[in-house]
């Protein structure tokens, strides 16, 4: 039986703008993880997140909460469990990463400079227009979280339609 994976808690983080549903999208330095990609606030699961014991899906949920915090310096509210996703056995580093939507309370965006280079408020059709022109680097998680939102208009729109969370089991291109 293969060892348990660390865990991690990202939040889609979600506000109504003024033409529709908007996303905070964050991008990371040239170097690390996700290297230049822009991708939602995010990260491992920390002892202080939550009893073991715990359901993984909570302790993850603290985690986005509080990496949203450290990495924005916004706070969000009612997060809830949107997707799962889990790397494949060849890939250098396994964490498997819960997704949660979040809703944006009206914060100034900050970011912490050792962590983001910057960070826009954008509906995800544009987001994902400006991937498509090879205009920024997104990678599968984020994209398909991104097109999940397209036709929803409001925040609500999209707590309205979030149900049982999706499963995920990414592969390396080219690996069967």
């Amino acid at each position: 039986m293969e060892p348990a994976l660390p865990l991690a808690g990202t939040a889609v983080v979600l506000r109504d703008g003024a033409h529709g549903l908007e996303t905070l999208m964050l991008r990371r330095p040239a170097t690390g993880s996700f290297a230049d990609a822009w991708v939602f606030p995010g990260g491992k699961v920390e002892p202080a997140d939550g009893d073991p014991a715990e359901a993984e899906r909570d302790v993850a949920a603290h985690a986005a909460v509080r990496e949203t915090l450290e990495e924005t310096g916004i706070r969000v509210a009612d997060a809830v469990a949107l997707s799962l996703w889990t790397p494949p056995a060849q890939a250098p580093v396994r964490i498997r990463t819960w997704f949660f939507i979040a809703r944006d309370l009206g914060d100034d965006v900050h970011i912490n400079p050792g962590e983001i280079v910057d960070a826009v408020w954008c509906a995800p059709e544009e987001t994902l227009r400006r991937h498509a022109a090879g205009e920024l680097v997104l990678f599968p998680p984020t994209w398909v979280t991104l097109h999940g939102l397209i036709g929803h208009d409001r925040v609500a729109d999209v707590y309205a339609a979030t149900g049982e969370p999706g499963r995920f089991a990414t592969r390396i291109a080219g690996e069967p």
